[in-house]
């Protein structure tokens, strides 16, 4: 099964794009996003309220069997770790459950910075998708400077595996340069998001007014 954690404040194109070439490529049974409630490595200033981020997700996966959206986080106390996200996937999911957890580059190359990082190669295997700007070279110093040295890349399988720890894929996703930050923008400016979001999440962000002062987003 396939984790995609984030804020999706809102959730665009960029994301499910990447969660679909990630399914087809690594032949997963499904994606499971989860919203973060309390992420902490932002200020909850600003962020949209969790329930309108999770019901933009629903409305975004619904045409998508293979994808659901998991709550899980607005029932566990304190911030959204992503440790302690998936050792409670791991409860609560199918005994058996593998676990991938899809990270962009950006995002890998500061794993050091998160909470019991190490725990994630452990808890499950790791999927990273890439970003302009972020060499794919630096996943190996990474790994060898921050994790385990006895990482090695392992071509027939496309991943970094370790003897103990679990793999580190690498998916080449078509990246669609998509940034939640910039529809945020348009949308607090009367600008249109269209085919940035899906129609139903456009039609959602236009109906609540979010991400908006005065302007009102047109929808047709």
């Amino acid at each position: 099964m396939g984790v995609l954690g984030g804020t999706f404040d809102p959730v665009h194109y960029g994301h499910l794009r990447a969660a679909e070439e990630v399914l087809e490529a690594l032949g997963l049974d499904g994606i499971l996003f989860i919203p973060a409630a309390s992420p902490p490595h932002k200020s909850q200033a600003g962020i949209e309220d969790f329930e309108h981020r999770c019901e933009m997700l629903k409305l975004a996966v619904a045409d998508q069997p293979q994808f659901e959206v998991s709550d899980l986080e607005r029932r566990l106390p304190g911030k959204s770790y992503t440790a302690v996200t998936l050792r409670k996937l791991q409860e609560v999911l199918a005994e058996g459950t593998e676990l991938f957890f899809l990270v962009g580059m950006d995002a890998f190359l500061e794993l050091h910075t998160w909470w019991h990082y190490r725990e994630l190669f452990e808890l499950s295997n790791l999927v990273v998708l890439r970003r302009p700007g972020h060499d794919e070279e630096w996943i190996p110093v990474f790994l060898r400077e921050h994790v385990s040295p006895l990482y090695a890349w392992q071509a027939e399988s496309g991943a970094f595996v370790h003897p103990r720890m679990l793999p580190v894929f690498v998916v080449r996703n078509t990246y669609l340069g998509i940034s939640s930050t910039r529809i945020r923008w348009l949308a607090a400016h009367g600008k249109s998001i269209r085919y940035l979001v899906p129609h139903e999440v456009l039609r959602y962000i236009a109906g609540k007014r979010l991400y908006q002062s005065s302007s009102i987003l047109r929808v047709r």
